[in-house]
C-alpha cells in the first residue's frame, strides 16, 4: 500500500528539512522536533493550493527553527560551562561533500552560533543550500532586499570567524588515527606535537558530567591536560567515527559511551578540540553506535 501523497513529499525532503533544521540549531533532538511539527502542519494543507512543496516545507522548518532558536538562545544562558552541539553521526557521502562537511563540522555551527537568529537563518538557507533571495525571504517573513542585505552582513561575520582553509577529511583522518595512537601508547612527547600551539580545548558536560568549565589554550596546557585526564584509567577504548562530516573519536569508558571528541586541524595540526559529555546530547548517537556495533 503506497504512502499518500502528503507523506511522500514530506519523506522525499526529509534529509534536506533536518538538515536545515540541524545547522540552525546544532542539536539534532530539536531539529527531530521541528520536524514533527513540521509534518503537523503540512499534513494539514491542501497541496492542490501548493506552487512549490519543497518552498513551503522549508518554509515551515525555518520558521518552526527560528521559534525554537530564540528559546534555546534563552536557555544557553543559564547553561553550565561551554556549549558545544549535539555531535552527529553522518555518512561517508557527506564527507564527499567538501563544502557541505565544513558547514556542518563542529568548528562552523560554533560560528553559526555567534550569529543572530534570522542571519543564521539566511545564511544556512542561502550559503548552504543556495536557495534564492524570494524563497529565503518568504521562509524569514522579510523583503528580498533585506534578506540580501542580512546574507551580505551574515557571510562578513562568518569569513571573519570561520576556521582557516578547507580541510579534507582524508587529512583530518590521518592526524586522528596519529593522535589516537599517541593516546592509546601514552607517547606524551608524540601528542604535544600534533597540537597547534595555539590549539583550544572545550568540553561539554552540562552541568552534569564533569568538564572544563571554560575553554584551554595551548599546545603544552591541553596535551598535559589530556595525558593527565587519560593516564589514570586503563579503561578507556578509543574508536574512530564520521563525526559531523569529519572523522571523530568515539571514546567509551566501561564499555559505555563518555565522550565524543571532534577535531579541528589545519596544515596537519590539531587547532581544536571539541569535547563532547554531556549525556542527553550523547543519547541519539548511543543508540545508533549500539545497533552498528
Amino acid at each position: 500500500m503506497s504512502a499518500d501523497p502528503a507523506t511522500e513529499v514530506f519523506v522525499t525532503h526529509r534529509n534536506l528539512l533536518f538538515t536545515v533544521a540541524y545547522e540552525m540549531l546544532g542539536s539534532a533532538a530539536d531539529a527531530e522536533d521541528v520536524l514533527q511539527e513540521t509534518w503537523l502542519r503540512w499534513a494539514g494543507v491542501d497541496l492542490d493550493t501548493v506552487r512549490d512543496q519543497r518552498a513551503y516545507l522549508v518554509r515551515i522548518t525555518t520558521r518552526q527553527s527560528l521559534d525554537r532558536l530564540r528559546t534555546l538562545g534563552r536557555r544557553k544562558e543559564s547553561y553550565i560551562g561551554p556549549w558545544l552541539p549535539e555531535p552527529l553521526l553522518t555518512t561517508p557521502d557527506i564527507a564527499d561533500d567538501v563544502e557541505l562537511a565544513e558547514n556542518v563540522s563542529m568548528a562552523m555551527l560554533l560560528v553559526l552560533e555567534t550569529l543572530a537568529p534570522t542571519e543564521r537563518a539566511v545564511f544556512v538557507l542561502r550559503e548552504v543550500f543556495d536557495l534564492p533571495y524570494d524563497e529565503i525571504a518568504d521562509a524569514v517573513d522579510k523583503t528580498p532586499a533585506a534578506v540580501r542585505q542580512i546574507a551580505h552582513r551574515a557571510r562578513a561575520h562568518v569569513a571573519a570567524r570561520r576556521p582557516r582553509g578547507t580541510v579534507s577529511a582524508a587529512e583530518t583522518r590521518d592526524v586522528l588515527a596519529a593522535f589516537q595512537r599517541a593516546v592509546e601508547t601514552g607517547d606524551m612527547q608524540g601528542l604535544l606535537d600534533m597540537l597547534a600551539p595555539d590549539v583550544v580545548l572545550l568540553g561539554d558536560g552540562g552541568g552534569i558530567k564533569q568538564a572544563l568549565p571554560r575553554p584551554v589554550t595551548g599546545a603544552d596546557k591541553v596535551g598535559r591536560l589530556l595525558g593527565a585526564l587519560w593516564g589514570r584509567t586503563t579503561a578507556l577504548s578509543l574508536q574512530a567515527a564520521q563525526v559531523n562530516g569529519y572523522p571523530a573519536l568515539v571514546i567509551r569508558l566501561d564499555g559505555e559511551l563518555d565522550t565524543v571528541m571532534a577535531v579541528r586541524t589545519d596544515d596537519g595540526l590539531i587547532t581544536g578540540l571539541y569535547a563532547v559529555r554531556n549525556p542527553e546530547k550523547l543519547s541519539r548517537m548511543q543508540a545508533e553506535t549500539a545497533l552498528r556495533r
